[in-house]
C-alpha cells in the first residue's frame, strides 16, 4: 500500500528514479530550461529548489551535499558561484513550469521547466 505517500513514483523503481532526478537536475542547472513530461517537471522542482538553496548557503557541507547529487562538478562550482547573486534576495520559487502541447506519440503532458 501507499496510501498518503506523496512521492511521485514515476512508474519506476527507487534508485532509476533517483538517477532520473538528478540527470534532470543536472541538465536544468547546466542548461538553465528542458522540455519533459509535466509529472517529471513537477517532481524534478524540489530538486532543484534544494540544490539552489544549498548554493545560496555557500558553505564547504553545502557544497559537498550539493556535489553528492549533482554529476558535473565543475557544474556545482559555477553554481555556487552565481546562485548568491542571481537568487539572493528570492526566497525560493526558483523555477517555472508551463505547460506545452502534448506529445504527438503517446499524447503525454508535456511542460517546459526553466530557472527564473
Amino acid at each position: 500500500m501507499r496510501h498518503r505517500c506523496r512521492v511521485p513514483q514515476l512508474s519506476k523503481p527507487a534508485d532509476q528514479r533517483k538517477a532520473l532526478l538528478r540527470s534532470l537536475t543536472t541538465e536544468l542547472i547546466r542548461h538553465g530550461k528542458i522540455t519533459t513530461t509535466l509529472i517529471r517537471a513537477k517532481a524534478v522542482r524540489p530538486e532543484v529548489d534544494r540544490m539552489i538553496t544549498l548554493a545560496k548557503d555557500g558553505s564547504l557541507a553545502a557544497r559537498r551535499r550539493a556535489m553528492g547529487y549533482i554529476y558535473d562538478k565543475q557544474l556545482v562550482h559555477a553554481l555556487f558561484e552565481q546562485a548568491q547573486e542571481r537568487y539572493g534576495n528570492r526566497n525560493g520559487g526558483y523555477t517555472r513550469v508551463l505547460r506545452t502541447v502534448p506529445r504527438t506519440g503517446d499524447h503525454a503532458e508535456m511542460a517546459i521547466i526553466e530557472l527564473v
